[in-house]
């Protein structure tokens, strides 16, 4: 019994210190990129949404490199304006447009 409980309590340590050191590398596999609804990336931390406008330019870009610093800060930018203004908050940020205000 005694043994019993030692290993779990030894199995939910590793398991909580394995979740927390690769948290960044879950939490990016698991965001959506440009498939992000706009009310869900404008809740989003600056860090989560980096990481979020980061997998979209991969996703639009067919490409596994690390875009550069100044087009990931545009992109921020500019989701960010254009999910503010869109009448539908369910729109994906990949069709965040001009056109999504007067829908």
């Amino acid at each position: 019994m005694m043994k019993t409980a030692r290993w779990t309590a030894v199995a939910a340590a590793a398991l909580a210190v394995a979740l927390l050191s690769g948290c960044s590398d879950v939490a990016k596999a698991l965001n959506q990129g440009g498939d992000t609804k706009c009310s869900d990336y404008l809740t989003q931390d600056a860090d989560t949404q980096r990481v979020t406008i980061t997998k979209f330019i991969k996703q639009q870009t067919n490409s596994d490199h690390e875009p550069p610093g100044t087009q990931v800060d545009l992109s921020m930018a500019a989701v960010q304006s254009l999910c503010q203004v869109q009448a539908n908050k369910d729109t994906p940020i990949k069709n965040a447009n001009l056109l999504g205000i007067l829908h």
